[in-house]
Formats: structure tokens, sequence, C-alpha cells
């Protein structure tokens, strides 16, 4: 197995909020380097030591870094890209701009080169009954029956080969009908939501905290044909900003959410506002010692658990919402 080392640019504060937004995606290895550690060092009274070795001289004037090894497998792009969202994210809610850059970074390989290795892993890809993903360069027979669904790696989650991305199209699969109106928060890619008209929704909206994923989304879209009436694409944070969320309104037939658990946590108390009574929640991206903590909570704000999927360690899940 070959592995990516990649890198999270923080500082000593932010240590803990950084690993803790990579548990959260299921990654539990990290390499930390601390100038505090030094600093720790030399003001350890008790240590009996008559020199510093290298290593340790190397954390003198380091910039924090949270390193962590990923795979370079299928899987890959959309571990980093998640690992980026996450860092956005947390970006955000630093407000006293204490917890560094949050800034990705490969290590020991240009991300151009790595980009263009991608394209081994993508190939046409059958999700659920009704959909085939596939990346621009890849061509499908003439006569296939499913909906084409075009999607390349880009700077944002979402390009089908992830299990919570493949969990969430299933779902939303079973869920959508003729004429839906769908909203889809933390829309990455816009993969989900594309899917969703794809399979017979009306029109979609796309919401993402990171402006750069809205910019992407409303792109494929395009590529993929959907007129811009039935498409939006808006940037927020629907946790934190009342004016968003008065902008979504509500009356939504279906919310897909495929976030990491802390986020839908933090999302159980606002679904509501989103659908129409009756209406549906697809979740995903949820790791599986969390599972319950999570169903737990989206069900105690009026949402009845419809069905649960797991591949590996990820978990999705379907709820109806009845506020009756």
């Amino acid at each position: 197995m070959d592995w990516i080392e990649t890198a999270v640019y923080t500082t000593t504060q932010g240590i803990e909020a950084v690993t803790g937004r990579l548990l959260g995606l299921g990654i539990d290895g990290f390499v930390i380097k601390d100038s505090q550690d030094f600093e720790n060092f030399l003001e350890d009274k008790d240590g009996n030591w008559d020199y510093i070795d290298d290593d340790l001289m190397g954390l003198k004037d380091c910039e924090t870094t949270v390193t962590v090894y990923i795979p370079d497998d299928a899987d890959a792009p959309e571990t980093l890209n998640a690992i980026r969202t996450e860092m956005n994210a947390l970006k955000l809610c630093d407000e006293q701009d204490a917890l560094g850059r949050l800034e990705v970074e490969l290590k020991n390989i240009r991300e151009e080169d790595w980009a263009n290795n991608w394209k081994q892993y993508f190939k046409p890809l059958c999700i659920g009954e009704k959909l085939l993903i596939k990346p621009s360069w890849e061509s499908v027979p003439a006569n296939e029956k499913r909906k084409i669904l075009e999607i390349d790696p880009a700077a944002s989650f979402g390009t089908g080969q992830h299990n919570t991305t493949q969990l969430c199209l299933e779902l939303l699969e079973k869920n959508i009908r003729s004429g839906d109106r769908l909203l889809d928060l933390g829309s990455g890619s816009g993969i989900l939501s594309i899917a969703a008209i794809l399979l017979g929704a009306d029109s979609a909206a796309a919401v993402d905290i990171d402006e750069n994923s809205v910019r992407i989304a409303s792109e494929n879209a395009w590529k993929n044909n959907i007129p811009k009436e039935k498409y939006k694409a808006l940037a927020g944070n629907v946790i934190t900003d009342d004016k968003l969320v008065d902008e979504i309104a509500g009356g939504f037939d279906v919310v897909c959410a495929n976030i990491v658990a802390d986020v839908l946590l933090a999302m159980s108390s606002i679904f509501a506002k989103f659908l129409k009574q009756g209406g549906k929640l697809v979740v995903s991206g949820i790791i599986e010692p969390r599972r319950d903590e999570v169903l737990e909570s989206i069900a105690q704000n009026g949402f009845e658990l419809i069905e649960t999927r797991q591949k590996d360690d990820w978990v999705a899940a379907s709820f109806v919402y009845d506020n009756s």
C-alpha cells in the first residue's frame, strides 16, 4: 500500500480542534510537530540530558503541523477533499484567528502530478438501480439505460467513489419522487443535488460553507444539462446564519446532508425548518461508533427513522418528518 503524506498547518491551540475534525472523518493516526514541545523540554527541570538531538531541535521554530497518511487508492481524492472541507469549516468558526492558517498540503509529491494519477481510479460506477457516475474522460455505451451523471475530481467533496456518497445516493434514489424539491446541505461538488434532479426532482438548492464548492457545484450542474432555473447554489453556514436560513426558506420535499457527525448533530434541530410535513431527510457521513448518537439526536427533533445502511465503517439513514 502506498501512502500520501498530508499536512494540516495550525497552532498549538488548534491541535485539538484539527484532530477532532479528522477523527470525525475516521482518521485516527496523527503525527504532530509543535514548537511548544521544544519549550516544554527546555522547561523540564528534572530532565537528565546533556544534548538535544536534531529531531527535537527541528521543533524549535517550526509551524505547528498535524500530519496524516492517506492510502493512495480510489478514496484518496474524496478523503483529501473532505479534510479540506473540514478545515475550511473550522476556519470559518475561528473568529479570533487562533487556529492558524488551517491549510492542507501534500508532502513529497506535486499535487498536479497526483491529480493526473487520479484518473486510473475513476471509471464509470453504477450506484443503486438507476445511476451511473462517470468522469468526463470515460465513455459509456450509447444504449446505456441508467441516468448518467458526469463529474470529475475537483477541489470539493463528492465524486461517487466514497462510501458515504454512495450510501446517500442509494437512499436518495429510494426517496425522491417526480416533481420533488430538494435541499442539499454541505453540497460539496453538487453530486447529490444533481443526481436528485436526474432521478426526477423538479428543482434543487445546494448549500455549502465553501464558496469554491458552490462555484464547482454550479459548474457541474451546467455540465449535466441542468437548467439554471432548476438549480440554485448558495454559500454560507445554516447553523449560524439566520439570514441564509430565511433565504433558503422551507417546504422542501427532501433534505440531504452528507457531512460529518458533529455537523449533523449541530444541524439536527434545524432540519425541520426546511421540510414540509411528511418530507424526507437523508443523512450520511456518520462514522459507525457515532451512529446511535446522531440518529437519536435527529429522532428527538420530530423525525421517524425509516432505514439505515452501512458500508464498511460508514452509516447513512433516511427519516420522515412528522411534527404532529
